[in-house]
């Protein structure tokens, strides 16, 4: 494979390992409890989730708890609805920085998540973690590969997050009566999260997958460690909070 084509692939495989750390370690078992690891599973997804993006787990949470207390309504800090899709599709990340970073958000929303050690040592400090990210990356692909792995992984992971909330709260279908959008293309490309309107109707669920026919890779993912005693879900039947639209397709229940 030519050294450039094999950093894209590379780049593309580091955004799906981001992805895949974003939604069922971040967003299934950080923000929601919806699944618990074992520790060594545990810190292996923080090693990676540092390594990858620099994300501060608790700033995460906090943010994304906040946009379930206000969805697409004032105080939600990425709704396209009242910011625009564009906005919150190239701007995502920004967003998130804003409203971490307002001294209210992680006080209110991630007591629960107060920072330990290793977050004030080593996890607390994105630049690090990236600066190391890439260093195994130069060492694997030497500089020029490094630095084309690197940003087809930035740009296609910034993108695909922004797509989750632009697209997943502006296009799709509506199975449940809210705001969010299912988009089962979208959550070929993001381990899940296209199904949006099925997460925010069962918010603590590790399965986005509802009806035969959705599929939810990283579930698949949580499925297998859990078989294997590295991970217990919350609950085994997701817990819809919200009423099905009237137009809604009934399907049938989704494989356990």
């Amino acid at each position: 494979m030519p050294p450039v084509a094999l950093a894209v692939v590379v780049g593309c495989v580091v955004c799906q390992i981001g992805i895949v750390c974003t939604t069922i370690y971040l967003h299934r078992s950080v923000a929601h409890r919806a699944v618990t690891y074992t520790p060594t599973v545990r810190m292996a997804f923080r090693v990676l989730t540092w390594l990858t993006t620099g994300i501060r787990p608790r700033q995460w949470a906090a943010v994304h708890r906040r946009h379930h207390a206000y969805t697409d309504v004032e105080g939600d800090p990425h709704s396209p609805i009242l910011l625009g899709f564009w906005k919150v599709q190239l701007a995502n990340a920004a967003l998130y920085r804003r409203c971490a970073r307002d001294g209210e958000t992680v006080q209110r929303y991630a007591k629960d998540l107060p920072p330990d050690r290793l977050d004030r040592v080593l996890f607390d400090h994105a630049f690090v973690g990236l600066g190391l990210g890439i260093g195994i990356l130069v060492v694997g692909l030497g500089w020029e590969g490094a630095l084309i792995a690197a940003a087809v992984h930035t740009v296609t992971y910034l993108l695909l997050n922004g797509a989750i909330n632009a697209i997943g709260h502006t296009f799709g279908s509506q199975r449940y009566d809210n705001t969010a959008r299912n988009n089962q293309w979208l959550a070929f490309l993001t381990a899940g999260e296209g199904l949006h309107n099925n997460h925010h109707a069962a918010p603590t669920a590790a399965r986005l997958a509802h009806v035969r026919g959705e599929l939810d890779p990283g579930w698949w993912i949580i499925r297998l460690l859990a078989r294997r005693r590295l991970a217990t879900v919350r609950l085994a039947t997701p817990k819809v909070q919200h009423a099905p639209v009237a137009s809604a397709w009934a399907g049938t229940a989704a494989d356990p």
